[in-house]
């Protein structure tokens, strides 16, 4: 049996063997360090490859690009589920999907409480190997990592709003964490931190809408995720010393789009880029691939039509997105500048990840929750000095599940047996093609089910609905039609029935 916990003398025996080892690869510069690798992991809400470092030259991503330029830029990374709980379960666990409620927000309710005596979270391998283990902002579902109910639309009888889920305050992420928390600041709670505008104001939960954007003249702290650049430099100074695990959770840019003014000024709305495919696809039932942008048109005013935007709404709307990432950038831009100050870049594992895609009028949606690249597709960096060819572009298909197993792997800790995700060591220090089928992805919507496979040259999906009878087969050709427009799996049924093959039997 893999025992989990090691005395600190050997722990640091094996973590420096750990990091001599990754810098000897074939891409290897630099001496390697000689203490342990740290890691500090960023998580950003929504975050597709809208960057520079992936070729989309009017964005202002100084920052990240700059991160980019000393490591690794994923350009076919795929999230496991088109939801930001779901989704972050997977990552944090390292598996995919296997029951129904791990394809919802609610996907850490299922975690086991007690303690197993193994790690059941990546975070806690850390913590049990030696690590201080920090989570700040919206690591996890919940925006401060606890489990605190939810506002609903809904009043009780003294007309007070009822809120849902669990509300005990503990970890979402059981046994996982030494400190979890989000600054609220001038906000009442996380959740309202989370939907937040500036001077403390939040998202209504009734019928009433609010905007679906703002630019306040406001300094980056007059929203939260300034208050959360801000505690994670100051966890930095607390953990200098290390080892440690830091989890830093950015909102933006989820709705609604707020940022300061700044950064809404760093983009002229009149040359904001439409997109290019904003019709939906052929061939699909559109009630199954496609949505009426509920999450947009259900709590914000945005669009006239709840379906199809006019060119104005859409420009103005995706001016708000890219004002989002660039404010995030730059307080992503002050973490690093701070662990620069502090002398630990050279032993410190960087890694950011958005938990998945956002359509922005691409193929007629506006949100995430499709099974389609643009959902499901998001940004992926890992950055260490004394590994990898600087700013080296890897072209392989992977997933979120393979983050877990990869920083265990850098760091010389032993993750529990059965995980789903596979180490990307291989291809960052060799140039080793990955040995992995492509990346699964999963999703529900009503009674029906949808489980999908992309690969390098294909994506399938096959949707079933609730008596498990197949009503829809989609497949889109990547070498021909990247954009995912036209569903071919009439055309190719060969090509269907061999990626069937290698669909699970069901969710996992």
């Amino acid at each position: 049996m893999t025992r989990y916990t090691i005395s600190r003398r050997t722990f640091f025996q094996q973590a420096a063997v750990g990091v001599c080892a990754a810098g000897i690869g074939k891409y290897a510069v630099g001496a390697p360090a000689k203490r342990p690798l740290n890691v500090l992991f960023i998580c950003v809400d929504d975050l597709r490859p809208q960057l520079n470092c992936y070729g989309n030259r009017f964005m202002h991503t100084p920052n990240l690009d700059r991160l980019a330029g000393k490591g690794f830029v994923f350009d076919n990374h795929f999230a496991s589920v088109p939801t930001c709980g779901a989704s972050r379960c997977s990552l944090l666990t390292g598996m995919r999907p296997r029951t129904e409620q791990a394809l919802t927000n609610e996907a850490f309710d299922a975690l086991p409480r007690e303690d197993t005596g193994k790690p059941g979270s990546l975070p806690e391998l850390f913590r049990r190997n030696g690590y201080t283990t920090v989570s700040v902002g919206k690591v996890s579902h919940n925006p401060a990592g606890r489990r605190y109910a939810k506002p609903t639309a809904r009043t009780d009888a003294a007309g007070r709003m009822v809120r849902s889920g669990p509300d005990d305050h503990e970890p979402e992420l059981p046994n996982a964490w030494d400190r979890v928390y989000g600054p609220t600041g001038p906000w009442s709670d996380p959740w309202s931190a989370f939907f937040g505008y500036a001077t403390g104001k939040t998202r209504s939960y009734t019928d009433a809408k609010t905007p679906a954007w703002e630019a306040a003249e406001v300094p980056d702290t007059g929203y939260p995720d300034g208050l959360t650049a801000e505690a994670a430099i100051q966890e930095l100074n607390m953990l200098r010393e290390g080892p440690f695990f830091l989890a830093v959770g950015f909102y933006k840019p989820h709705l609604p789009f707020c940022a300061p003014r700044e950064y809404w000024e760093m983009y002229e709305r009149a040359a904001i880029p439409l997109p290019d495919h904003s019709n939906p696809p052929e061939n699909v039932d559109r009630s199954l691939s496609l949505h009426r942008n509920g999450e947009l048109t259900g709590n914000y005013v945005a669009l006239k039509s709840p379906e199809k935007a006019t060119e104005e709404e859409m420009r103005l709307l995706r001016h708000g997105y890219f004002a989002c990432v660039s404010y995030v950038d730059a307080q992503i831009g002050k973490v690093l500048d701070e662990l620069e100050r502090l002398g630990l870049r050279e032993t410190t594992l960087v890694v950011v990840w958005g938990d998945h895609g956002w359509h922005l009028g691409d193929l007629y949606v506006w949100g995430k929750h499709t099974t389609f690249d643009f959902s499901l597709r998001s940004a992926l960096l890992l950055s260490l000095p004394i590994i990898g060819e600087p700013g080296r572009h890897i072209s392989d298909v992977v997933e979120s599940a393979d983050v877990y197993p990869t920083l265990a792997d850098y760091c010389g800790l032993t993750p529990p047996e059965g995980l789903d995700g596979v180490s990307l060591r291989p291809a960052l220090e060799s140039g080793a093609t990955l040995k992995k089928k492509g990346a699964y992805g999963y999703w529900r919507k009503g009674e029906h089910r949808a489980v999908t496979l992309r690969t390098p040259e294909y994506r399938l999906v096959e949707w079933k609905d609730g008596n498990g009878k197949v009503v829809q087969m989609e497949l889109y050709d990547h070498q021909a039609d990247p954009y995912e427009t036209v569903n071919v799996a009439e055309l190719h049924p060969d090509v269907v029935t061999m990626l069937r093959r290698q669909l699970p039997a069901c969710f996992g």
